[in-house]
């Protein structure tokens, strides 16, 4: 037996778990040591025992065999090849399909006399698609007579409804009461024996300067508002609520009857933010009082928020939701405070940013969405 007491090599190296003599090898070594052990290494014999080299059945072949049985086309032994030459393959058969013309280039085909679609980057189309795109304010067909009604700027769909089955409206002559009754574009329609324009809806919004009456006519008035968006349109345009002569800010426009009556109707309390201008400052007791709520005499009411715009407290910015008349002036008024100026910002989620006193802009498609679904608190 060995003596271990005597012998002079370590431990750890006895027991091959000294890992600093194991790491000392280079990374060359090492490689040529992984690949003489794989070379070296015997194959693996198979499980069972009867089977050697010359009776093992080979897989491609009883796989052919079955499919010539059944008629199926003979499956020839799969063959070994490396790396290389299935590249090499691969490269061939891509090169040989190329160019015997199976695959077609990407982009104008044959018979196709259109524009072709290519990609170029990162996915991004390269021509233009020739389909025309589809525009929502432009009559194609027949619609509902309510709808050209109220597309008219005359009212919304379900006072046109009300409007038709009273026998107010006729098509081409001949009173039509039954609801759902469509029209073309050519046809005659009238109202009170007046005739009515089917027109696309429009929206914009001004920025009202101070002097201006919000009104379609008066003839008490020196200036209206409709002489600031004259020429904006040629469609029958009307601003949405009121604000008085002496007040500035957004101002909506538009003719549709259901935007309208959504905005304007006292059970859809929408939020305004006005910058008030006081002559005088503020006092922190009337600040409070204002937020808490006052007793006016059509009821009691509040701003829903109220702060400081400047250091002299001349100047506040107030949100409230009530559509009361001159809801605000009154408030400031029952506390001895007067009203030097008072400018709307922001009405149902639009705003006059960037907009010159005075100026004008159709709304965007986005603002257009919200007004519509409702989403603009």
């Amino acid at each position: 037996m060995r003596n271990f007491n005597s012998d002079s090599s370590s431990a750890l190296s006895r027991f091959a778990k000294d890992k600093r003599l194991r790491t000392t090898k280079t990374s060359d070594e090492r490689r040529e040591t992984r690949e003489s052990f794989k070379s070296e290494r015997p194959k693996r014999a198979s499980f069972n025992p009867n089977f050697t080299d010359d009776n093992r059945p080979k897989r491609g072949v009883e796989n052919g065999k079955r499919r010539a049985e059944s008629g199926k086309p003979f499956r020839q032994e799969p063959s070994f090849k490396t790396r290389d030459e299935r590249r090499e393959t691969r490269e061939g058969f891509n090169g040989g399909r190329k160019s015997e013309g199976a695959r077609k280039p990407f982009g104008k085909s044959e018979g196709y006399k259109g524009k072709g679609v290519g990609y170029k980057g990162k996915g991004k189309p390269t021509a233009e698609r020739s389909y025309p795109k589809y525009n929502p304010n432009k009559v194609t067909g027949e619609i509902r007579l309510n709808r050209f009604v109220a597309q008219s700027g005359l009212c919304s769909r379900r006072e046109a409804d009300d409007f038709i089955a009273a026998g107010l409206v006729s098509v081409n002559g001949v009173i039509v009461t039954e609801l759902g009754t469509k029209v073309k574009p050519t046809d005659v329609v009238k109202f009170n024996d007046e005739r009515l324009q089917g027109e696309k809806n429009v929206y914009l919004v001004l920025n009202k300067p101070k002097g201006y009456v919000t009104t379609l006519e008066d003839d008490h008035a020196e200036k209206t508002v409709m002489e600031l968006v004259q020429n904006a349109c040629k469609e029958r345009i009307y601003p949405v609520g009121r604000l008085d002569k002496n007040s500035l800010g957004l101002l909506l426009f538009t003719n549709d009857g259901d935007i309208t009556r959504q905005l304007t109707h006292p059970s859809l309390r929408k939020k305004k933010i006005y910058e008030v201008t006081l002559d005088k400052a503020l006092t922190r007791a009337d600040f409070e009082q204002l937020a808490e709520g006052i007793t006016l005499e059509d009821g009691d009411i509040y701003f829903d928020e109220i702060s400081y715009i400047k250091d002299d407290k001349k100047s506040v910015g107030v949100e409230i939701h009530s559509g009361r008349n001159r809801i605000v002036r009154r408030m400031f008024e029952h506390l001895g405070y007067k009203v030097t100026k008072l400018d709307r910002v922001y009405y149902a989620g639009l705003t006059k940013k960037n907009l010159k006193r005075g100026a004008w802009r159709f709304l965007t498609s986005d603002e257009v969405a919200r007004l519509k679904a409702g989403r603009y608190e």
